[in-house]
């Protein structure tokens, strides 16, 4: 019999660790709906036309597509497999041609209708369509809920995981991205992340550059090289550009900003000079300022807000204010969290101008940044706090309704299942960390009272049911 497992880029979680992923999820869900937002739930599988198309090839290929019925008989469907893919398996090579891909892709649109949720905006999108009847706009929702992704295993990477979500759509009013902001703030600043910096920029500015140096036709080339200043520096994003066909001129042009320092005023009053030429750049810049000053005008927590030019983030999803989050100093992780404004969400399913904005935190890599910095209350992981032993029917009777009580008052209890022997109940109090256990045997019942022990002192009294609830509480 082989082993049992797991899929991989899949993960089972101790009770540890469920309590501690929870503290995080309860921590963001108080802070969306402080702030308005209203919880939905889409299914766990979309139509797989709804989700095609929508994420680009690389997207395409890493959605996990379901088979029509849980099963599929190739030979009661009479749905036989082409012959160049029957090469193409036989092979096992590890390129595709087009026509295999086009062959491929007809053939599974014959066996599988339907794949798992790769993402939260998409479905969201699809539920405002087919829901815009019901809903008042602007309307705030919040989703948190696993997404899936063919993707390769690796660290801070899975198959499985989940996204934390809030958008507004039907509403461009840049008080929105004024109050995301405050909302990455609110809820970092609640997880003791002190030094948690949210970058902001914006396409229109990036649009504007391009326009600036004589780029227009190369902007995704552009901002996708300029995006990679941090990981392999100037040389490096210079001759990206290069090999993208972006000129040697151009590329002098935007030399200053690989230098682009300053605090936010600064940035701003700098990118006004740089786009005095380009419009659509200068709006940019307008957005900006009027997002920054607002946010500094409010105050803010833990939490620094920082205008960040070689941000690029999807640029052909994003039409306006572009976020990314990153850890304190010392957590080496990338981004914990991002977003931004895009001005047709719903225009992928014919309901036109409803324009969005949306933040997402990314709780996987939240929860390794808190771990790292030591920052989980030691409340977070708190299970059963009093262990009763089990003398036997009788006394396992007159404890569970002793324990009915310290429950109704808030207190984790529960009863040792077996009359086994002591040293054995005592030892599983031990193993689970569990800090109190109770002995009534018959002169405990009766006097109505409690033998209440402290395992870890060794402390032991006798108590009635109101002081064993007091000492339990305290």
């Amino acid at each position: 019999m082989a082993k049992p497992g797991i899929p991989k880029g899949t993960r089972d979680f101790s009770p540890i660790e469920v309590a501690k992923r929870q503290y995080i999820i309860a921590t963001i869900k108080h802070h969306f709906e402080s702030f308005g937002f209203q919880p939905i739930e889409t299914p766990s599988f979309e139509n797989l036309d709804t989700l095609l198309g929508k994420y680009g090839e690389e997207g395409d290929r890493l959605i996990f597509k379901i088979l029509n019925s849980g099963n599929f008989f190739f030979d009661k469907k009479g749905v036989k497999l082409p012959e160049s893919l029957n090469e193409l398996l036989e092979n096992s090579a590890e390129t595709i041609t087009t026509q295999q891909l086009v062959e491929l892709n007809r053939f599974t649109a014959q066996i599988s209708e339907k794949a798992l949720r790769y993402d939260l905006t998409v479905p969201f999108a699809r539920y405002v369509v087919q829901h815009q009847n019901e809903i008042e706009f602007p309307f705030k929702r919040y989703q948190i809920q696993p997404v899936w992704r063919a993707d390769r295993p690796q660290n801070g990477r899975y198959r499985e995981f989940y996204q934390c979500d809030a958008d507004v759509v039907g509403s461009t009013s840049l008080w929105q991205e004024v109050e995301l902001v405050q909302l990455y703030d609110a809820v970092f600043t609640k997880l003791g992340l002190k030094g948690t910096t949210i970058k902001i920029n914006n396409r229109k500015v990036l649009s504007g550059i391009a326009e600036v140096i004589g780029a227009k036709d190369k902007l995704i080339d552009f901002t996708v090289a300029l995006d990679k200043l941090d990981k392999i520096g100037e040389d490096g994003v210079k001759k990206e550009m290069l090999e993208k066909g972006i000129s040697a001129d151009a590329i002098e042009k935007v030399q200053p900003l690989f230098n682009f320092t300053g605090n936010v005023n600064e940035k701003l009053v700098k990118l006004d000079s740089l786009l005095q030429t380009s419009a659509e750049g200068l709006k940019g810049v307008e957005e900006l300022r009027f997002i920054c000053s607002n946010v500094a005008a409010l105050g803010m927590g833990d939490c620094e807000l920082d205008l960040d030019v070689t941000l690029a983030r999807g640029l052909n999803y994003y039409t306006g204010a572009i976020f990314e989050v990153t850890a304190p100093k010392g957590v080496d992780l990338g981004s914990i969290g991002g977003g931004g404004r895009y001005d047709d969400l719903t225009g992928i399913f014919g309901l036109k101008d409803k324009s969005g904005v949306g933040i997402s935190f990314g709780l996987d890599r939240i929860y390794i940044a808190i771990d790292k910095l030591n920052l989980f209350p030691e409340t977070v992981t708190e299970g059963t706090k009093v262990l009763f032993i089990n003398f036997g029917e009788k006394e396992a009777l007159y404890a569970l309704k002793a324990i009915k009580e310290l429950r109704a008052s808030g207190i984790k209890a529960e009863l040792y299942p077996d009359n086994a022997k002591l040293n054995k109940q005592f030892n599983h109090a031990d193993k689970r960390s569990i800090p109190f256990a109770v002995l009534a045997g018959e002169t405990e019942i009766n006097g109505s009272l409690f033998n209440l022990k402290n395992l870890l002192t060794g402390v032991q009294e006798t108590v009635n049911i109101d002081e064993l609830t007091e000492k339990l509480r305290s």
